[in-house]
């Protein structure tokens, strides 16, 4: 190692055996720190509802959960960026379509974080949105079916960790790059030319705001360094964004040491209000690119992938007073704006401090060109002009801040397992109170609104450590639910969740319950292979295809015997759910089948393709419980030898013994 590097590395090596000292070991009393009435406060009786959906990224999992709080009760898992053999997400003909990318079908991602729709910076209950990291991707549930409805990817950028964050009134999801790297037509070039070569970006994806439909309706070119987190402005800081950015020092490699050498990074500030005035104004220069742009038809009940092929970006350097920097000790990670929009709050993970700034001083500091100095030809704002204060001495590794409505925020702090409690205004800590372990992201519900709930805080652990049973090697994901409606905060709850949370929001239940679609209209249904009653089931012969129009109802299939298919054709069960009333979905799935089930909704269709491996007969059967003849719901398919005799021949409830059949003749040589 470098002398240079050792001297970063020292101090950050006896700052961590020092944390550890101090913290690392699991706090004493853990049960005491349980308040007395904590099982009646999380208690939600049989047929009551939590008073808040929780709705948190999966990390890894490339999903979604939903839970109820108080209760912890995990409510739903929503497939997004993975395929779900559960609800046949993925695996169904009318669903593949959503995990296409310019590299082909992706059943994959690692969801980080997520977004809910707000209308005047409160909480409208419409659209959440999620962000893939891996392939970069944004993704909108529709909260009226808590399903996936659209998923649009990300050209020019490489991780798409810093998103998706969104403005006061939904106009646009932003996301930025992870890592930087070479964009445009020179993509071969050496890693250690870092600082010439690479670049990042921050793209701004326009929401309809009626459909919610997504478009990507401009890029901003930034210099090579990495975003972690964004939070857009509210109120009177409603036309801009704050990201936090690392690092400065534009390493390409070891940036555990090479990312830490500066005492401060940047928070870079960009007036999207003007950047909109730009790209109408023809400032952008429109780039050729590859991207898929997948949506869900709720009426056809099929997803749609179209790929895009063309990107406006605007860079700075022909767009003045649209991004500064301010800095922001050191390798922030959080960056987020109070409930009034008034004061942005970075959390440097290295930092001893936690700086909030002034939004008033950020724009005196603008008008007056209080300037020092600039980085790849962008301005960069006097850290002591734009600065309202620092929280002293309030913990180690600060993450994450959330507000309640009482002026208050709340900071976790990964070094030191804890949330600590502090005042706005006043930068006064005010308390604070031991995680299990090791935690990242909080959640207030509304917290990053101007109208937060501050009545809970989750608190989301990458360690659990002893907190559940042991399960080999790897334990449960956990969270915490604390009280915070009173001076102190207090422990609720323990509950294990779907890992990895990263992100998430809360929001009132009420918002989304009364906008809950119950069944689909089987009148309503316009998929092209929709049976819409018995009369309508059949097989067909298209070709190499058969299509089997299925309907499926408590407690059979029509049809439910089928012979002479044929070894080598493919089959296309298209099942249709002719109930009508809520929560009676069927399954649908033909042993030996080798993707999996479908699971279909009341008035929906979804279809299954098969491809026959042997010649024999094939039960197929209804895999979700829905009656008590629910075991009973199955029936067969024949499929016979290439050139069998054997006619093409559908029934239901037919008894009668079959003819004397002769036996089947196979044209050979």
């Amino acid at each position: 190692m470098k002398h240079n590097n050792l001297k970063a590395f020292i101090p950050l090596l006896f700052l961590s055996v020092g944390l550890f000292s101090i913290q690392g070991c699991k706090p004493k009393g853990t049960q005491s720190a349980v308040s007395g009435n904590a099982a009646a406060k999380v208690y939600v009786a049989p047929g009551k509802y939590d008073e808040f959906y929780n709705f948190v990224s999966g990390g890894f999992s490339g999903q979604m959960s939903v839970y109820g709080i108080p209760s912890g009760r995990l409510l739903r898992v929503i497939p997004v960026f993975s395929v779900d053999p559960e609800k046949g997400y993925g695996y169904s003909e009318e669903s593949k379509p959503m995990l296409n990318t310019s590299n082909g079908f992706i059943p994959w991602d690692d969801l980080h974080h997520i977004a809910l729709s707000v209308t005047n910076s409160e909480h409208d209950g419409r659209w959440v949105f999620a962000n893939g990291n891996n392939t970069p991707r944004i993704a909108r549930v529709d909260l009226k079916t808590f399903r996936t409805a659209e998923i649009i990817e990300i050209p020019n950028s490489a991780g798409n960790h810093s998103s998706p964050f969104i403005t006061e009134n939904s106009e646009y999801v932003v996301a930025g790059t992870r890592f930087s790297v070479p964009i445009g037509d020179k993509q071969d070039v050496p890693i250690n030319s870092y600082k010439e070569n690479f670049k990042g970006t921050v793209s701004f994806i326009g929401v309809d705001k009626t459909s919610g439909k997504m478009n990507i309706a401009f890029q901003i070119l930034t210099p090579g360094i990495n975003f972690d987190l964004a939070r857009a402005g509210k109120g009177k800081s409603a036309g801009w964004f704050f990201f936090s950015c690392y690092n400065s020092e534009k390493a390409n490699t070891l940036l555990e040491v090479n990312a830490s050498q500066k005492d401060k990074d940047f928070i870079m500030c960009v007036n999207w209000k003007k950047a909109e005035e730009y790209a109408k104004a023809g400032k952008g220069v429109k780039k050729a690119v590859k991207y898929a742009h997948n949506t869900y038809d709720e009426s056809t009940h099929s997803a749609t992938s179209t790929m895009e092929n063309e990107v406006l970006v605007l860079d700075p350097k022909d767009c003045p007073d649209m991004i500064y920097f301010m800095p922001c000790p050191k390798s922030p990670h959080g960056c987020d704006t109070d409930p009034t929009g008034e004061f942005i709050v970075g959390s440097g993970k290295l930092a001893a401090t936690i700086p909030v700034f002034s939004f008033t001083k950020i724009q005196a500091a603008i008008a007056a060109k209080d300037y020092d100095g600039s980085f790849d030809g962008i301005p960069v704002l006097k850290y002591a002009s734009v600065l309202h204060g620092e929280v002293q001495k309030p913990g180690l590794g600060p993450l994450h801040t959330e507000f309640d409505e009482k002026g208050n925020a709340y900071t976790s702090f990964f070094v030191s397992s804890e949330v600590v409690k502090w005042n706005v205004q006043s930068l006064k800590v005010l308390d604070r109170i031991a995680t299990y372990y090791s935690v990242g992201h909080l959640s207030v519900p509304g917290g990053p609104t101007k109208k937060p709930h501050g009545k809970y805080l989750i608190a989301y652990n990458k360690i659990t450590k002893d907190r559940y049973l042991p399960t080999g090697p790897e334990l449960a994901q956990s969270a915490q639910l604390y009280d915070i409606s009173g001076e102190k905060m207090k422990l609720l709850l323990d509950f294990p969740t779907i890992g990895e949370p990263h992100y998430a929001e809360a929001i009132p239940a009420e918002l989304i319950m009364k906008n809950s679609q119950k069944i689909y209209k089987i009148e309503d249904n316009k998929n092209p292979y929709a049976a819409k009653g018995d009369n309508f089931a059949r097989v067909e012969r298209k070709g190499n295809e058969i299509h089997v129009y299925m309907t499926s109802i408590r407690s059979h299939f029509t049809p439910d015997n089928i012979e002479g298919v044929k070894l080598g054709e493919t089959v296309y069960f298209h099942v249709t759910n002719l109930e009508q009333d809520w929560d009676v979905p069927h399954g649908f799935a033909i042993k030996g089948a080798n993707n999996a089930e479908l699971l279909i909704m009341p008035g929906e269709t979804q279809t299954l393709k098969w491809i026959p491996e042997k010649v024999g007969v094939f039960p197929m059967y209804c895999t979700d419980f829905c009656s008590a003849l629910h075991q009973e719901m199955q029936g067969y398919i024949r499929v016979s030898p290439p050139g069998a005799n054997v006619p093409l021949t559908f029934s239901t409830g037919k008894t009668a013994p079959a003819a004397t059949e002769k036996k089947d003749t196979v044209k050979t040589k």
